[in-house]
């Protein structure tokens, strides 16, 4: 049997600010929440987007969301979160209702941050995610682009971000659905259509 296909359940999220630096914060309150989240092995969560304001502060965005990309049987163990609120690090985000949407090929995905083991070698990490991709059935080009960090447990994690491309439609919907690297509860190997 078939695995449930996976959705992007979209929560308008409401707030003034939000640490740039916020994955490893936002899965803690996402799982004071929603314990069960903890041993979730299919639901990625996205990082809240809103504008850089400086000392390491976002400013959220009137359409800001809090995305899950979940199979479709997930949806209902994710819908109590809906009018809930979050502390991020001191920062209260209210969570309104969500929407559902399908993936969508797209030729070139983002990852703004993927992460692996031994990632601060960048030939390592290049090595491991050209494996991963190939594991996938991904045959499309990867580019790794700039060094970053993120805080988890007061320890600095580094990877960087990923440009997939030259991607056929299966290829796309491939690596959205499974994504690139560990830590996708936080953020990472998150792939959403390149905008560039």
């Amino acid at each position: 049997m078939a695995p449930d296909p996976k959705v992007d359940l979209s929560f308008v999220v409401t707030g003034q600010r939000l640490p740039v630096d916020h994955g490893y914060a936002l899965y803690g309150a996402l799982c004071r929440l929603l314990p069960a989240l903890h041993d979730d092995a299919d639901t990625a969560v996205g990082l809240v987007r809103g504008r850089y304001m400086g000392e390491g502060l976002l400013d959220i965005t009137p359409r800001a969301e809090l995305t899950l990309r979940t199979p479709v049987g997930g949806i209902p163990a994710l819908l109590p979160l809906a009018g809930k609120t979050l502390d991020i690090g001191g920062h209260r985000l209210r969570i309104g209702v969500p929407q559902t949407r399908a993936l969508v090929p797209a030729v070139a995905l983002y990852a703004h941050l993927v992460t692996t083991k031994n990632g601060n070698d960048p030939t390592r990490f290049t090595e491991e995610i050209g494996r991963q991709a190939q594991a996938l059935g991904v045959k499309g080009r990867l580019t790794v682009g700039d060094r970053r960090t993120f805080g988890v447990h007061g320890k600095q994690v580094v990877g960087y971000s990923v440009l997939a491309s030259e991607l056929t439609a299966e290829e796309s919907i491939a690596l959205q659905e499974n994504g690139l690297g560990g830590r996708r509860k936080m953020g990472c190997g998150f792939f959403e259509a390149w905008r560039g």
